[in-house]
């Protein structure tokens, strides 16, 4: 949600916080450090433009995830050593859910990156199926999917092939 009002977005991030722990799983807050240290977040995704990782993290403290969004070298081994706890990189495809992506950087540009960085590395823009073996070959420790998924005729279908890929990666 990149244009919520900020009631809007906190009513959501309020709502998801307790049924994503409740599953298992990990609740980061995209941009909003306000939101994620009010609902007590696990953690904050920033992007290059948002608030500063050490501004973030004197607002959540020491026990909370933050991840910054980088495109390029420079700026993953800039969020390590400001001490992101992970990075977003990419796009490393070509990728439609951004009205104005940052250039590709391919799978070159993530296995560069992955050898110089030792934190953990999501890599996002442009993955499916077809692609996310060549990702995690390239260093990914994990992948961030959004069209593959939700652009499906059928997502669950479209999760059980991504995971069968990731496997065969293996």
């Amino acid at each position: 949600m990149k244009t919520p009002d900020t009631r809007q977005f906190y009513d959501l991030a309020e709502a998801l916080c307790p049924l994503v722990r409740n599953g298992g799983g990990t609740f980061i807050v995209n941009d909003r450090c306000d939101v994620a240290a009010v609902v007590g977040a696990d953690g904050i995704h920033l992007g290059q433009e948002d608030l500063p990782l050490a501004d973030a993290r004197a607002i959540l403290g020491p026990g909370k995830l933050i991840g910054i969004s980088t495109h390029n070298l420079a700026q993953a081994t800039e969020a390590e050593a400001g001490g992101a706890d992970y990075i977003g990189f990419g796009p490393v495809f070509p990728t439609a859910t951004k009205e104005n992506p940052d250039p590709v950087v391919g799978v070159a540009g993530l296995r560069e990156v992955r050898a110089k960085v030792r934190i953990p590395i999501v890599a996002i823009g442009g993955i499916n199926a077809g692609n996310i073996g060549e990702v995690k070959s390239a260093g990914a420790d994990c992948c961030a999917v959004v069209s593959a998924v939700l652009s499906a005729p059928d997502p669950q279908a479209a999760i059980s092939e991504l995971v069968k890929s990731i496997e065969r990666a293996k």
